[in-house]
């Protein structure tokens, strides 16, 4: 596992249900929390109630020494610092290995999703790289309410296999072949999220955030067919699910970053003040480039982006928006 945020440390937890945890080998950047972990076997900043027995001599921030023993590797940094976590990581040393995405994020001036970096940056084949996505936030994971994934790969056979290591009585998982449309799709439902929650913080009610977000899985469901368009049903768990937990649940960060901008709160000051990343702010500015190739009409995601990078005003951006949307 690289990272040590709320959903890493979730995805630890599913793990250790399945795997003995000498098996499991953790990488955090920050030492204070490595000592807590190896002393107290919680994670201090995140889901902190979990249990996780790793053994000490398995947590580091040496990643070389906690990628050299694994078979799989869990991306699990927001998608902002990849490039700087994976600094001293060589192609070689990722051969051989299946690479994970749990990022559902854009690395920045790439403007690429996770699957396309490793495959170019580290030389990873398409088939060795899997995407972790579905309607799942950590803070339920870690109560064992149940929750569903899906594992995609393009070698479903390497999704079928990582999904055993999640399976639990609280986790059930899906199998897809469609990493791009996974990928993309969790990174805009991030971008909806944010708007949903500008729009509470202006004060719309229930039945205008119905309205947006069924205009919402329209245009990840344009994007994506413009992407890669192969057979999907854009009504599956992985679309539409996560689309819906992001942008109406009390645990979205993306949806209280947009709340809190909706409120009249600056983007740095909203950032200040919260604890985790908000994907959505770094994505929104990728998608918009990202998208003056395919040139899909995407009112909701330029919006955003207008309020977000243009500092547009997030009360005339809306009213614009409602008159866009059926």
């Amino acid at each position: 596992m690289i990272g040590g945020g709320s959903w890493a440390t979730a995805v630890i937890k599913m793990l250790s249900d399945n795997l003995e945890e000498k098996e499991i080998y953790w990488w955090l950047r920050d030492n204070d929390s490595i000592a807590h972990l190896k002393q107290y076997k919680h994670n201090p900043k995140y889901l902190s109630s979990v249990q996780l027995d790793i053994p000490a001599e398995n947590i580091s921030s040496d990643i070389s020494a906690i990628i050299a023993p694994a078979d799989y590797i869990i991306l699990n940094v927001p998608a902002a610092f990849l490039k700087e976590t994976l600094r001293d990581v060589t192609p070689q040393m990722l051969v051989g290995k299946k690479i994970i995405s749990a990022i559902k994020g854009i690395v920045p001036d790439e403007n690429q999703i996770i699957g396309e970096f490793i495959h170019e940056k580290f030389n990873v084949p398409l088939n060795d790289i899997l995407v972790i996505s579905g309607p799942c936030h950590a803070e339920e994971v870690a109560l064992e309410k149940l929750s569903y994934l899906t594992i995609a790969c393009i070698n479903t056979a390497h999704a079928a296999d990582f999904s055993k290591l999640l399976n639990t009585r609280y986790i059930k998982t899906n199998i897809s072949e469609d990493i791009f449309g996974t990928e993309y799709a969790a990174v805009l439902k991030n971008i909806y999220a944010v708007a949903s929650g500008i729009c509470h913080g202006l004060g719309y009610g229930d039945n205008f955030q119905a309205v947006l977000i069924s205009n919402a899985i329209r245009e990840i469901n344009s994007f994506v067919e413009a992407v890669h368009p192969i057979a999907r049903d854009i009504k599956e768990s992985a679309y539409l699910g996560d689309l819906l937990v992001t942008a109406y649940s009390q645990f979205s960060r993306n949806r209280t970053f947009g709340n809190m901008i909706g409120k009249g709160y600056t983007v740095k000051s909203a950032q200040l003040e919260m604890n985790m990343i908000a994907e959505g702010y770094y994505a929104i500015s990728c998608m918009h480039f990202i998208n003056k190739k395919y040139q899909v009409e995407m009112p909701i995601s330029r919006a955003v982006y207008a309020i977000l990078y243009e500092r547009r005003s997030p009360q005339i951006e809306m009213q614009l928006l409602t008159e866009k949307l059926n």
